[in-house]
């Protein structure tokens, strides 16, 4: 399954894969709660994954389909290889992470290596993964940036930074306006901002949303 934003960059993917005999694509998705909603209905084996998707960012649909779905793998497709990017992609259960630019033959191989059940990180990563497989088996002395939300507030952290007022978030998430502000004022008091385009500002740091958005 391919789960991107950009339509060019989506159809292009598939179409590279369709010519190929051992790799089906049965859906394809814009953001991430879509993804998690087709990946319950898909079962893939392999999600190809964004990290920058509206609504639901890459690593919190990743998160909730490796709790959900544990058989099927994740593999991160995106342009950014900073840790603030890599470490909360591995540590929401993703098995590899390729950097767009790579070539076909990296895409097919990290596709296939996890489908196995392996990991695939572009070489850029690799660096990173030892590090971050090093630091789990001690306590950190520096929890990384928005470690202290709950899923819940960094998804209502994210549509915040997207623009959406509160009754919009309660109608898409299905709760209170008063649960939202409740979580809003939780996630403005854990990170120590007054603002929006502190929560903004925070909310790119971690990898939520891009500053391009």
């Amino acid at each position: 399954m391919l789960a991107e934003d950009h339509t060019i960059v989506r159809e292009g993917l598939r179409a590279l894969l369709d010519v190929r005999d051992d790799i089906e694509v049965v859906a394809e998705v814009a953001d991430g709660r879509a993804a998690v909603e087709a990946a319950a209905q898909h079962k893939p084996d392999v999600i190809v994954m964004d990290l920058g998707m509206p609504e639901l960012n890459g690593v919190d649909a990743t998160r909730q389909i490796r709790k959900d779905h544990p058989q099927t793998q994740v593999l991160i497709l995106s342009m950014h290889s900073g840790e603030e990017y890599v470490r909360p992609a591995i540590r929401a259960g993703a098995s590899g992470y390729l950097l767009k630019g790579s070539g076909l033959s990296d895409l097919v191989s990290a596709i296939q290596a996890v489908a196995r059940g392996d990991a695939f990180f572009s070489p850029a990563i690799a660096k990173i993964v030892l590090f971050e497989s090093r630091r789990t088996d001690r306590p950190s002395k520096d929890p990384a940036p928005g470690d202290a939300l709950t899923n819940r507030e960094r998804e209502i952290l994210q549509l915040v930074a997207e623009g959406k007022s509160s009754p919009e978030i309660a109608k898409q998430l299905q709760l209170s306006v008063k649960t939202v502000e409740g979580h809003r004022g939780r996630i403005m008091a854990k990170l120590d901002v007054h603002h929006v385009a502190g929560l903004v500002r925070h909310a790119i740091r971690i990898g939520l949303v891009s500053a391009d958005s």
